[in-house]
């Protein structure tokens, strides 16, 4: 990452960091450091934000929590220097074959020059002993053009399969930039990047779109009762549930920690509910057991809230809406779905 700030300020800045990371005990490593001087000097709003939250909390940052941290504000940095690497890497390629194809035009000139020479020497020739010469002359310089172009085909398929691979390659890192390595599904980049393109395109076709954001209920203590690799597999096991139940240009992502997320376009509240409303019985009605010990864990359950996106709103409305259905969902009995349209009607009595 790149720090702008002038000499004494970004000293102050990093001993402020160093502070805060001795007070919550955290390593500092170059990840744990560009996470905590980012919080310092307030350029990254969102990082600064739940940071705040986590403190406030009391968070205990482990190295677990650390590396989520630093994967969901900073990976798009890394991810930038593989793509990077390899588009580079591709115009290296691109360079080789219009090297090749250049090298390939001098040849043809050549040659065809050579057969002007050729058929200049047969014409002035008097006798057969010239005439010999100068065909053998020519079938010389044949030869040479035909191993020239073999030699060249040869090389421009090995580009050719090169830049094949690079091009996967590049897919590839695009596809994992934009997934979540635990559960496989849409990442918060991902979340973020298609969330303001429905967002333009429902403005544009005059359509529908909801956004639901969903946590699991005591999953904190779950976590900690039954070890983070269970808890892991809760996460895979909703993630897997949320993506069987979507379709079409729906897009189910997980937002963070034990956060899931559902864009939805061109939905109703209504419609949306249902849907949420079937994702959560799903996810209900599965017993958790340890597949080792055969112990029995019981079963988890969601809460989720669900706003409407209003034409032109900044997105973060809309966001913040279905985070407070959310958030009544969890403090009113858990294990439901709220509408933005109920938090409207209470607020009202």
């Amino acid at each position: 990452m790149e720090y702008s700030e002038g000499l004494e300020q970004a000293q102050s800045y990093a001993e402020r960091t160093l502070d805060l990371m001795r007070e919550h005990q955290i390593p500092a490593t170059p990840r744990n450091f560009a996470v905590w001087y980012s919080y310092v000097n307030e350029k990254y709003p969102d990082l600064k934000k739940t940071l705040d939250v986590l403190r406030s909390n009391k968070q205990n940052f482990t190295p677990e929590k650390n590396d989520e941290i630093y994967d969901k504000f900073f990976t798009h940095n890394e991810e930038g220097l593989a793509l990077q690497e390899t588009s580079k890497r591709i115009e290296d390629q691109v360079g080789r074959v219009l090297t090749m194809i250049g090298d390939a035009s001098g040849g043809v000139e050549n040659f065809g020059q050579s057969l002007q020479d050729s058929l200049g020497a047969i014409a002035e020739s008097q006798g057969l002993d010239g005439i010999r010469a100068a065909v053998q002359s020519l079938a010389m310089e044949t030869q040479k053009m035909q191993q020239s172009n073999s030699a060249l085909q040869e090389k421009l398929k090995e580009s050719s399969q090169e830049i094949a691979s690079l091009r996967q390659n590049l897919e590839d890192v695009q596809r994992e930039a934009m997934t979540d390595a635990l559960t496989g599904i849409a990442n918060r980049k991902m979340f973020d990047a298609t969330l303001r393109k429905r967002a333009m395109e429902a403005m544009e076709d005059g359509t529908m779109l909801c956004l639901a954001l969903t946590d699991i209920d005591f999953f904190k203590k779950f976590n900690d009762t039954y070890g983070h690799q269970t808890g892991d597999q809760v996460l895979k096991l909703v993630a897997r549930i949320m993506q069987g139940n979507v379709k079409g240009n729906d897009l189910a992502a997980r937002y963070g920690g034990e956060e899931f997320a559902l864009i939805l376009p061109n939905t109703e509240l209504k419609h949306a509910r249902t849907l949420c409303d079937k994702i959560r019985d799903v996810v209900s009605s599965k017993r958790i057991r340890n597949r080792q010990t055969g112990e029995e864990m019981g079963n988890i359950t969601l809460s989720i809230g669900v706003a409407q996106f209003r034409p032109g709103e900044p997105l973060s409305d809309l966001i913040h809406r279905s985070d407070e259905g959310l958030y009544f969902a969890k403090g009113n009995g858990r294990n439901q779905t709220v509408l933005e349209t109920q938090l409207e009607t209470i607020e009202a009595r």
